[in-house]
């Protein structure tokens, strides 16, 4: 049997394109493995956002060149944004790769792989997508990518650059994938874009994200909706009531502030000050009590001096958000910062980092403890190391333990231990026997 290796590292974007590949290769008789010296097509899907997951890509793919070499018929491909649209340097170095693929351009290399085995006269396009990790069940939670690429010129910000400007896909397309997912045992989906607030803007008719969510809202059997990420500066009040008033639209929201000081936010042109982006917090949390809120930090950012990363720490500590992803800032080759010193140390990054890192793991910690013994629902995906693994409506992780088939299933669960990243539990009633039990109001309340 022909197999296939795929490795991917990155955003959930790259996830979503990831399963697309998978799908479409089992579609042409390619069985998955871990082990790349047994694969027939091997596929990189990668990211170079920061310097420490460039040098895994590379290292990765320098790690395969004696398996090239033994088995010089084996397809070797690297997709997503560490390829260029100008590809001759990386051609250079690596001369034993056989394709580099664009970002989210799925559909090259499947067609590259069906024209040289030989299937593309039976080649069956895909009608959704299937996780990697799995060649027989569909995930409970499905990324659907809405758009790709983004119009903003953050400063720092290497995807403009590889992923190109915004590209929105017609709502009919995007619910058509909704419901065939659903059809396939989705329960969840996740709506996808690099500023997905924008989604529409770069259609004739300009629907927005907020009619998005209403339109697939309508379709049976689905149960919950996320979407990520966020722009400060594009998020309406239209999408807020939205997420408001559409019981599947899951009470989580993901809005990246980057730093809490206006220079520092004026020198990345992200387009809004501190007050402002307080102003926002203070509408969604009005408008959604029981929200929970995400966002992304970059420290060490060129000219950040010590009072400037204070502020964003002190702005941390002050709005208390259930998660915090923070990374110390990497220079990129091509984008409007790499032009400016780097001029912060790296041990100092580190200290920053490790600095909101313990912040947040005290926030995260107080935030969860008072749901001790409280009851949640539990969308279950899956399990993980002998437990069922899942999460409640505001994205809060839950594994409990429990011989009953949940897969797929909405569990009350009973929470025995909290933690900063993740809960445990038992459940509180047996699993639900029918979609028609499992589509009962959903619970806003945690």
């Amino acid at each position: 049997m022909k197999r296939y290796y795929l490795w991917t590292i990155g955003c959930q974007m790259n996830d979503a394109d990831s399963w697309r590949i998978a799908e479409e290769l089992q579609n042409l008789g390619y069985a998955a493995t871990r082990r790349p010296e047994e694969a027939d097509v091997i596929v990189l899907n990668t990211c170079v956002v920061r310097q420490s997951a460039e040098d895994k890509v590379y290292g990765h793919l320098s790690s395969l060149k004696p398996i090239k070499q033994r088995h010089p018929e084996a397809i070797l491909a690297l997709m997503g944004c560490a390829v260029e649209e100008d590809t001759s340097s990386l051609q250079q170095r690596f001369p034993y790769v056989d394709l580099f693929v664009r970002p989210s351009d799925t559909e090259s290399l499947v067609d590259f792989v069906a024209n040289h085995d030989g299937t593309a006269d039976h080649r069956q396009p895909a009608t959704t997508i299937l996780h990697p990790a799995s060649c027989i069940l569909h995930p409970v939670s499905c990324y659907v990518p809405v758009m790709y690429g983004c119009d903003h010129l953050c400063t720092y910000c290497i995807v403009r650059l590889r992923r190109g400007r915004q590209r929105s896909k017609r709502p009919v397309e995007i619910t058509e994938e909704v419901q065939c997912l659903v059809e396939r045992g989705a329960r969840e989906v996740v709506l996808l874009g690099q500023n997905v607030d924008a989604y529409g803007y770069d259609l004739p008719d300009q629907p927005t994200l907020s009619s998005l969510l209403q339109a697939i809202h309508e379709i049976d059997g689905l149960w919950r909706i996320r979407f990520l990420t966020s722009h400060p500066a594009d998020m309406a009040g239209e999408l807020i009531k939205a997420a408001a008033d559409l019981p599947k639209v899951c009470e989580h929201i993901e809005i990246p502030v980057q730093s809490g000081d206006d220079k520092i936010l004026k020198r990345m042109l992200r387009r809004y000050t501190i007050a402002q982006y307080r102003e926002l917090v203070a509408k969604i949390r009005e408008r959604i009590p029981n929200v929970t809120l995400a966002t992304d930090v970059i420290v060490g950012f060129p000219g950040e001096t010590e009072k400037q990363f204070m502020n964003t720490y002190d702005l941390l500590r002050k709005v208390r958000f259930d998660v915090v992803h923070v990374a110390a800032y990497s220079p990129r080759p091509g984008t409007a910062a790499n032009r400016l010193p780097d001029d912060v140390p790296p041990k100092e990054k580190e200290r920053r980092r490790k600095a909101v890192e313990e912040l947040q793991r005290q926030t995260a910690g107080e935030i969860n403890a008072p749901l001790l013994g409280r009851t949640v629902e539990v969308l279950v995906e899956e399990r993980h190391k002998g437990k069922w693994r899942g999460r409640t409506r505001t994205n809060k992780l839950v594994f409990f333990e429990d011989e009953r088939d949940w897969r797929g299933k909405l569990a009350r669960v009973q929470i025995t231990w909290t933690g900063p990243w993740s809960m445990q539990g038992s459940p509180a009633v047996l699993p639900r026997s029918s979609d028609s039990d499992n589509l009962e109001g959903p619970n806003r309340a945690e």
